[in-house]
């Protein structure tokens, strides 16, 4: 089956809201907001609260933080997944492999969903002295390549403006 898009951008580059627009315009019914974010503290409550406000009521929401393939084989919709980086954050603190974080995108792209994905590009940085960081860089660049091969359609967002590069 393969994805439908990739929405990839720098932190607070605007690629939430250009990948939710997409996703409306896109979808021919209500669309599922998959949301990823494990909540740590009270800054990351008023992000996700700002993304909540942005959406309104355009779209269904359902909260997964590590299990994305087992959320999405219930659907039967176009889903946003917002977001992959939060997601491969989650699955580290947890002690998941990228084994497993693979196995599980493998296991979404046999399913029937449309699918577009929002990740950070993280890779535009020095090389950090904390291993874990990292990991985490090398992880995000591996399943970034891998869900932007298996997409039709992938938009670098930079100053809120998407740019189509596949």
């Amino acid at each position: 089956m393969g994805f439908q898009a990739l929405f990839i951008g720098g932190i607070k580059s605007g690629k939430s809201k250009n990948a939710e627009t997409y996703t409306l315009k896109f979808a021919k019914q209500k669309p599922l907001y998959l949301a990823t974010t494990e909540f740590f503290d009270d800054e990351m409550h008023e992000r996700v609260q700002k993304h909540k406000d942005q959406r309104a009521d355009k779209f269904e929401t359902l909260e997964e933080s590590l299990n994305l393939d087992n959320a999405l084989q219930k659907q039967n919709k176009t889903v946003l997944v917002e977001c992959v980086s939060m997601w491969i954050n989650n699955m580290l603190y947890h002690n998941k492999t990228l084994e497993e974080m693979m196995t599980q995108l493998e296991n979404i792209s046999k399913q029937e969903n449309d699918v577009i994905f929002v990740i950070n590009d993280v890779s535009n940085s020095v090389i950090s002295e904390n291993k874990l960081v990292r990991k985490f860089v090398d992880i995000n660049g591996i399943i970034s390549q891998y869900i932007a091969q298996h997409s039709k359609e992938v938009f670098h967002v930079t100053a809120g403006i998407s740019v189509k590069i596949k």
